[in-house]
């Protein structure tokens, strides 16, 4: 049984860079009409005239901010203008910012206000509720086809803690929580629902941490090194490539894959376990 994904309609957030670029790429490839979602529009044109050029393909594209609570209204009318029923749906867009306890009033009398922290909101935001938003919006229709894929693209952050980035790590521990309890309730409608988990890839999201200064000094590395650091600290002692990660994707939403649902797939050269 060959991977094909052709007579299907995928949409894609965080489409324009990265892990979203090359699962976009991917799923075109496997003969999937593509919705590519962004917020660069300059880099979603770009990105529907290679996929159309490569593959005579139908891609079309929006620069949309799903942070922004109308997001999901704005964007299923887009697609029913559009024609575009959703039959596969990958949740990629994901934010991160390092962040800590601040010593700041150590002295435990001068409380900022938690609800203030926009830092914490913007990243469940996206990280987290728009994923289950994009889900309740889209699955109704998967369950009268009687078919769908939805991947949620977390991290090993979602299963290994770390240090720093407390936001990040439990919005992506959410998002696996997420994957399970829909994994469990659309299991006999012929959809699927799995979590993919990237360790480090060679992505811009990951160089911006990496080379990210407040992230170095809290972890005592030095930033001409963190690079060579954050590679070594894989056991394959390399950064995962995102078409590796769109390779994994587009097996998941295939037909060869119908029997894993609920899974959260570490991609990660090893980092999960060292």
């Amino acid at each position: 049984m060959t991977i094909e994904l052709h007579g299907k309609n995928a949409l894609v957030t965080g489409a324009s860079r990265g892990i979203g670029r090359a699962i976009a790429l991917e799923l075109a490839a496997l003969g999937a009409r593509t919705a590519l979602v962004a917020r660069s529009s300059s880099l979603l044109e770009s990105l529907a005239k290679e996929i159309n050029d490569k593959n005579s393909g139908d891609a079309i594209y929006k620069s949309l901010d799903i942070e922004k609570e109308s997001f999901a209204l704005e964007l299923a009318k887009w697609l029913k203008a559009e024609g575009f029923h959703v039959d596969v749906l990958v949740n990629n867009a994901g934010i991160y910012s390092t962040d800590y306890i601040s010593l700041e009033h150590a002295d435990g009398w001068e409380v900022s206000d938690p609800g203030n922290d926009d830092l914490w909101k913007r990243t469940m935001a996206v990280n987290l509720n728009a994923p289950y938003i994009l889900a309740k919006v889209f699955a109704p229709a998967m369950i009268e086809r009687k078919w769908g894929r939805i991947i949620n693209i977390s991290s090993i952050s979602g299963q290994k803690a770390e240090a720093y980035g407390t936001a990040y790590s439990a919005s992506k521990f959410g998002l696996i929580g997420v994957t399970q309890s829909l994994a469990l309730e659309l299991a006999r409608h012929g959809i699927t629902v799995n979590s993919v988990c990237p360790g480090w890839v060679e992505t811009d999201m990951a160089q911006e941490q990496i080379n990210d200064p407040e992230w170095c000094r809290l972890n005592d590395i030095n930033p001409e090194e963190s690079l060579d650091i954050a590679r070594l600290s894989v056991p394959q002692m390399r950064l995962i490539q995102p078409d590796e990660v769109a390779g994994l994707v587009g097996y998941l939403c295939s037909d060869r894959a119908k029997g894993i649902t609920g899974q959260a797939i570490n991609i990660c050269g090893g980092l999960s376990i060292s």
